[in-house]
């Protein structure tokens, strides 16, 4: 992302020298610097605008804590507080420049987020933007920090924020798989194991387990999110704590909480806190599971309703657009579809977190703005996939019953559920005679005597082929 515009401008200067920065900006040379040295994938940290109200959080949490151990003039943090609460309100994203993507663990973020909140702070205190001896980026915003502390930190924060929302669009899938399990509670089918006739279900039973799926995975998201809750902030450079007051650490983390809402702590090993990317690594493996698992679902009704005339078509996925532009009346299952290639995305985004966190070296990892990125894009993606999939596609799903009935009755699968009644090796005779003749298992069982027409009725029953263990129990209990 270019930053040069023709207009104004005022001189900032670093320790490379003096650079023209436009006069508007509320950015600076650091700012400016990085978004030459980075121009990688065109995305802008305000892309993502947890992360930026994270950083706006910390530096304001990190202005209160500074005031409170005396360390910052009350006009100063007033004027920071301010700024920060704007930033946490929406306004001066646009600000946010730098490419998610970038060396220095974090660094231009940082610097970006100093140079920000100083200059809006700057004309909250009636002075221009640049005007850093009334207020520093560094020296004032930045006071007791470091990237290696303020960047994990902001981090874990906008990670913690997007995992409440997929939680939340979890939910929402869950419930439409629920729903559709209800309603389809009494449409008999065929299960299949390794894409061969198994034995009877129900088509209710199917999209239960869908909706079990989900339920563990929100736990498993859940359990991560606690991890992320463990914070650095106070550890400055490398976890020791340098040039930050000893008190610093709690009271930062206190008013950071108070701030955010989020229950934040103290890690017990600050220097074990700022190099180990454990949370992250953790965090990305449970977002692989739900992607794996959601990739599956999506398998599988992509399958259920392949058709409509020469496939299975045991259920209808509701039409969205039209399929093709050579084949007339073709419907394609456009929203498995999208879904599926997010799961693609996320399960390589695994791949890049987990080479990231292991290219991490001594003190410090330099790869944590590549970790950000993958595990916020698979964070959005996936809430956005689960909304899509609930709304344009399982709410609408219908089922073919009258179909479904039809293949359980010529399926060979039901001999499976006469074995206790006629033997493994009369069962397996019938269901070869099934198969080569096309007659059903019905009528064979009854036209060789094995069975009563109404001991066969009660074994085929469907609350006996789909739910048997529930009868038994009702039996038993009885």
């Amino acid at each position: 992302m270019s930053v040069s515009r023709p207009g104004p401008t005022r001189s900032e200067h670093d320790l490379l020298g003096d650079r023209d920065v436009p006069a508007a900006a509320y950015y600076g040379v650091h700012t400016l610097r990085a978004v030459e040295n980075f121009p990688i994938t065109g995305t802008p940290i305000s892309a993502y605008p947890d992360l930026v109200t994270a950083l706006a959080a910390v530096k304001q949490a990190a202005a209160l804590a500074n005031r409170d151990l005396g360390l910052l003039d009350e006009r100063k943090v007033d004027a920071i507080v301010r700024a920060c609460e704007e930033i946490r309100a929406g306004q001066w994203h646009d600000q946010f420049v730098v490419d998610v993507i970038q060396g220095g663990a974090g660094t231009s973020t940082n610097m970006n987020a100093n140079e920000v909140v100083a200059n809006r702070a700057l004309e909250l205190l009636g002075h221009a933007k640049g005007e850093y001896r009334h207020l520093h980026p560094l020296e004032d915003v930045n006071a007791g920090q470091s990237t290696n502390d303020v960047y994990p930190t902001a981090v874990r924060l906008s990670l913690q924020l997007a995992a409440v929302r997929l939680l939340e669009a979890m939910e929402v899938l869950r419930e439409a798989f629920a729903a559709k399990a209800e309603e389809f509670a009494d449409v008999l089918k065929m299960g299949r194991t390794q894409l061969q006739d198994a034995v009877p279900m129900t088509l209710g039973q199917e999209f239960a387990a869908y909706a079990v799926m989900l339920d563990e995975d929100r736990a498993r998201l859940a359990e991560a999110c606690a991890l992320l809750r463990e914070i650095n902030l106070g550890g400055t450079a490398i976890g020791t704590g340098l040039n930050a007051h000893p008190a610093y650490p709690a009271l930062a983390c206190r008013h950071l909480g108070s701030i955010t809402g989020i229950p934040v702590t103290v890690a017990g090993d600050l220097v074990e806190a700022t190099q180990d990317m454990g949370a992250f690594v953790q965090l990305s493996g449970v977002l692989k599971r739900i992607a794996v698992k959601l990739s599956k679902t999506c398998n599988d009704l992509r399958l259920l309703s392949c058709g409509p005339r020469a496939g299975l078509a045991e259920i209808n996925l509701p039409p969205v657009q039209a399929g093709s532009s050579i084949m007339p009346g073709k419907v394609n299952p456009v929203i498995p579809e999208v879904v599926n290639q997010i799961a693609f995305e996320v399960i390589g985004n695994d791949v890049t977190v987990t080479f990231a966190a292991e290219g991490g070296q001594l003190q410090l990892n330099a790869f944590e703005p590549v970790i950000a990125h993958s595990l916020l894009k698979s964070l959005t993606h996936l809430r956005a996939g689960c909304l899509t999939l609930a709304e344009r596609c399982v709410t609408g799903i219908t089922a073919n019953r009258e179909h479904l009935a039809g293949l359980v009755a010529r399926s060979i699968g039901l001999a499976t559920a006469l074995n206790p009644h006629i033997g493994y090796e009369q069962a397996t005779a019938v269901a070869q005679e099934a198969l080569t003749t096309g007659a059903s298992v019905h009528d064979l069982v009854l036209a060789k005597g094995l069975l009563t027409p109404e001991r066969l009725q009660e074994i085929l029953h469907p609350d006996n082929l789909a739910r048997p263990h529930t009868r038994t129990a009702t039996a038993v209990r009885v």
